[in-house]
């Protein structure tokens, strides 16, 4: 519709910018983004899901690490159809959540690295650990006053 509009009124592409021109070009309807999003996040459980039923069989640990890894990468560009990929990204590397995304996305190339190169099975159960606590406080920065509430909550577990 804004296309036409814009025709209608005269300004053709030219005048836009290039990334104006590239969004226009992939905008998806909302029903589209929406199916996407759901394909993508169920992707991301199942391989989550299939890591864990992996890490019980013999040296499993490094299947478990990549499945597990890819799993929550997928969930995480599922949002991605939401909202578009480069509102995500300011929104990730927003000042809020910016020591939680770069631990976050750390946690998920040092659990790699433990599985595939290092060979250290602790070490990449370990970072598996801290990816699933980064990639929960990084969900909890899009909620308000939930990060508060969990600090309270373990503050009073704590005490």
């Amino acid at each position: 519709m804004e296309k036409l509009r814009r025709v209608l009124s005269g300004q053709d592409d030219e005048e836009q910018g290039l990334t104006a021109q590239v969004l226009d070009a992939s905008s998806l309807s909302f029903n589209t983004r929406l199916k996407w999003f759901a394909i993508c996040f169920v992707c991301g459980i199942f391989f989550s899901v299939l890591g864990t039923g992996l890490l019980w069989l013999p040296g499993g640990i490094k299947l478990f690490a990549v499945f597990y890894t890819f799993g929550n990468l997928a969930a995480l560009a599922s949002t991605c159809f939401l909202m578009g990929p480069v509102k995500q990204l300011k929104k990730m590397f927003e000042t809020t959540r910016l020591l939680a995304t770069i631990i976050m996305l750390l946690c998920f190339i040092f659990t790699l690295c433990a599985a595939l190169w290092w060979h250290r099975k602790g070490l990449a159960l370990l970072f598996c650990i801290l990816q699933f606590l980064s990639m929960t406080w990084y969900s909890l920065s899009y909620i308000p006053y939930a990060r508060d509430a969990v600090i309270k909550c373990c503050s009073s577990l704590i005490s």
